[in-house]
């Protein structure tokens, strides 16, 4: 109880970035001024919260401030994307110390991909020049799904030889950091609660555009994980029953309609961008052909080349070209229909995007999606759904990945108040 408690403490201050009295804090969290002074005194000592100077305005003693200390801890965060890894080192407010992207080594190796994050993970530490102690341990985000318990990578279908790949173990053992593995669509929400600003506040889904799409689930300020980590594969969703045929038997999945390499391939056909020859028919599952060989020509190996086409694609949309804006703009739509389906499913207040492709499909999809999610919401007359972009920032999935790492240490989370028998 007194750890949970403390972390309940802790999270109301990093809520209030002016800072908070104790007296402030005995009202706001509802325990008696004698434990919230107890509690602070623990978090000072352990460099966790500063006294910030005092306030007070009106008759009696000014109030001592508490606030986080920025430097207490770090915590590095990891996101693996089949096209671009990234890296950051985040301070204990959400800010960003140290930041570097690579490109995914390509083929069906784990073992190259994680000796090379790596080497990575230790270049950035010495360039942050942050205290090895200081580091609270490593998060990584990665394509689901996910077995949490055990940190494995299960066969993610942009991954191709990923086969229960134990990505946290192998991590822990080559960095030497304490090692946290979750889905990347959970992580990007775990980062907008915790610096998202008012956008991370409340109940919200986080719809992730990368290489894939993915949704993660915050209900009344806490992350939802479901039974195995996995909560939020929205890429089995309907959205275009006439569509084309998807890995999982069904047509018109998002996962075969609306990811990037997608829509890559459908400006290939109509002949907006040339063809870059390692694509094969866009009407097979997915959007392409699955190779026999896992290096072959999806997956991992094709990764930066269609984040490349895709960005050159959206540009060519806000250019003008009337085809490319087609195509971009029906799969605004067919986003929206799997964002009404959970919105509808969860009653959240807010649809947050975010994730590496969403910079250069922001302006579109505000344009078309906030109409169509409320004309289809059940709860339309209840309240408004908010739909915005992220408050974080494109690097919101190794932000996220860090934040893991701190919502792990520090935030309040019911299974601390477990009795172990």
């Amino acid at each position: 109880m007194g750890d949970f408690n403390l972390t309940v403490i802790l999270d109301a201050i990093r809520r209030a970035p002016a800072g908070l009295s104790r007296v402030e804090l005995a009202q706001l969290v509802g325990l008696s001024p004698q434990t919230v002074s107890n509690i602070s005194r623990r978090l000072l000592d352990q460099n966790l919260i500063v006294e910030a100077g005092k306030e007070g305005t009106g008759p009696g003693k000014p109030r001592t401030m508490l606030r986080l200390n920025s430097s207490g801890k770090y915590a590095v965060g990891v996101h693996l994307d089949p096209a671009v890894t990234t890296f950051v080192v985040l301070d204990l407010v959400g800010a960003v110390v140290k930041h570097s992207r690579i490109t995914t080594p390509a083929g069906a190796d784990p073992d190259a991909v994680i000796g090379t994050i790596a080497a990575e993970i230790k270049q950035l530490i010495d360039d942050s020049g942050v205290e090895a102690a200081r580091i609270a341990g490593l998060g990584v985000a990665s394509p689901g799904p996910v077995d949490l318990g055990e940190g494995i990578v299960v066969d993610p279908p942009l991954l191709p030889g990923w086969h229960r790949v134990p990505l946290r173990d192998a991590l822990a053992a080559a960095t030497g950091l304490s090692t946290l593995v979750d889905k990347d669509a959970t992580s990007a929400a775990v980062a907008e609660t915790w610096a998202g600003g008012p956008s991370g506040a409340g109940s919200f889904i986080f719809l992730y555009m990368g290489t894939g799409i993915g949704c993660g689930i915050v209900l009344n300020d806490e992350v939802v994980r479901g039974t195995s980590g996995n909560a939020g594969e929205i890429g089995h969703i309907v959205v275009d029953p006439g569509g084309p045929p998807c890995d999982c038997g069904q047509r018109g999945c998002v996962n075969s309609t609306c990811i990037p390499r997608v829509l890559v391939a459908q400006a290939e056909s109509a002949g907006i961008l040339a063809c870059s020859g390692d694509r094969t028919d866009p009407t097979d599952p997915v959007g392409a052909t699955e190779p026999t060989d896992p290096a072959g020509a999806t997956g991992a190996a094709d990764g930066p080349a269609v984040q490349e086409r895709f960005v050159r694609l959206c540009a060519q949309a806000a250019a003008g070209d009337g085809q490319a804006r087609q195509i971009i703009e029906r799969s605004a739509v067919l986003v929206a229909r799997a964002v009404s389906t959970v919105t509808d499913v969860l009653d959240v207040d807010r649809v947050v995007f975010g994730g590496p492709f969403w910079s250069c499909l922001s302006e579109r999809y505000l344009e078309r999606i906030p109409d169509l999610v409320r004309e289809s919401s059940a709860t339309r007359r209840i309240h408004a759904i908010e739909v915005v972009g992220t408050g974080v920032g494109e690097d919101v999935g190794a932000i996220g990945a860090a934040c893991l790492v701190l919502e792990h240490t520090l935030a309040p989370r019911s299974q601390r108040l477990l009795l172990e028998g």
